[in-house]
């Protein structure tokens, strides 16, 4: 029996709620604190249970067990938040004990320098599309509705709130998957002279983000301009986000294969290159194409990129000209001293990149 190819994938669309609902959020997000604490309080209280002959056991208390006893929370404290809420807060408390092996999580903070970001979680079925609005708990939300909210079934979702108190609508929802025209292949080598260089020659240029406002930033940040330092931030963030998304949406539309290295934000980011290495978005770079190309039928492979730099993309020989540890980080451009071929750096490991996601290469790419 042939497998059926799937024609929805789920995505998350996230747009802005209008400033004149701040206030109400707020409030909900102050009910949702109180359930998370609440649960908090719940499983610090059975944090050990003792056991005949045996001694203390740690708890294993489940979702399900704080629902039961936290069931009359809403009627009790008069909260205004969706059932659904109540719900939600506490499974996600539960799956975050259990992700990080504890009993007992932070709790969360309405107020003070030290205040916890809004957020308010909801389920499938508790928000929906009506009149021109996002329907929640009893309350129309007006949002700037970029993606055409009407078209689309809501699923589950949340309202957060960001560093500067503006706050969005998230909603996952399940969208048709479109069909790439192009027909190309592409590898690309991820690195921080260039924060993405392609196996065609295109490179996305290290934007420098962070970099070039760093001092506006240390400024502010002297004189105690908060709401200064927030704003700089966002831009930050914004400018980032928007090269990697034309980046990356022009790569899924114009390739039918995408193979990308699979380089360690998260190790490099341990080292002195931090600041580089996390200005660059490696992730979110990966992120964004990982998702596209499952919205576009476009093949996306990750793998090893070890010794594609030092690798002759013509001849597959480890050449003893080509650049060779930290040393050879300045040689961008070498000749092959096997077939005479010359390389651009970045180009070439981009090139076996895109020969190790077409397997062309048994053995993988040879070791020293």
């Amino acid at each position: 029996m042939e497998e059926k190819t799937p024609v929805q994938v789920l995505k998350t669309l996230s747009v802005r709620v209008r400033d004149k609902h701040a206030k109400l959020l707020a409030r909900m997000a102050f009910e949702v604190n109180q359930v998370w604490n609440a649960a908090n309080a719940e499983t610090a209280e059975w944090s050990f249970i003792p056991v005949p002959e045996v001694g203390y056991l740690r708890n294993t208390i489940t979702a399900f067990d704080l629902q039961k006893q936290l069931k009359g929370i809403r009627a009790e404290r008069g909260l205004i938040i969706h059932s659904t809420t109540v719900q939600e807060v506490i499974a996600v408390h539960a799956k975050c004990r259990k992700q990080f092996q504890r009993d007992k999580l932070r709790w969360r903070v309405s107020g003070g320098a030290r205040r916890s970001l809004g957020w308010v979680p909801f389920k499938s079925g508790a928000a929906k599309w009506k009149n021109g609005q996002v329907y929640y708990a009893g309350h129309y939300f007006k949002v700037w509705d970029s993606y055409g909210l009407s078209g689309y079934q809501f699923r589950a979702g949340s309202f957060a709130e960001d560093a500067r108190g503006r706050w969005y609508f998230n909603i996952v929802v399940e969208a048709q998957i479109k069909q790439t025209t192009g027909n190309g292949q592409v590898g690309i080598d991820l690195g921080l002279k260039d924060t993405a260089t392609c196996s065609h020659g295109e490179k996305l240029e290290r934007g420098n983000c962070y970099r070039n406002s760093e001092q506006q930033l240390a400024q502010a940040q002297r004189a105690n301009k908060q709401k200064t330092v927030k704003n700089i931030h966002a831009k930050i963030k914004n400018q980032r986000k928007d090269a990697i998304h034309k980046f990356t949406t022009k790569l899924v539309n114009e390739n039918e294969l995408i193979v990308v290295g699979n380089v360690s934000s998260s190790g490099l980011a341990k080292t002195k290159l931090a600041k580089s290495v996390l200005d660059a978005g490696w992730g979110m770079l990966k992120t964004q194409l990982d998702y596209k190309s499952r919205g576009m039928r476009v093949a996306f492979v990750e793998v090893n990129e070890s010794y594609t730099t030092q690798t002759c993309s013509c001849c597959g020989c480890l050449s003893a000209s080509s650049p060779k540890g930290r040393a050879g980080l300045r040689i961008r451009e070498w000749t092959c001293a096997e077939c005479g071929a010359s390389h651009d750096r970045d180009i070439n490991a981009a090139k076996n990149i895109l020969a190790a996601g077409h397997r062309r290469l048994a053995a993988g790419i040879p070791i020293l």
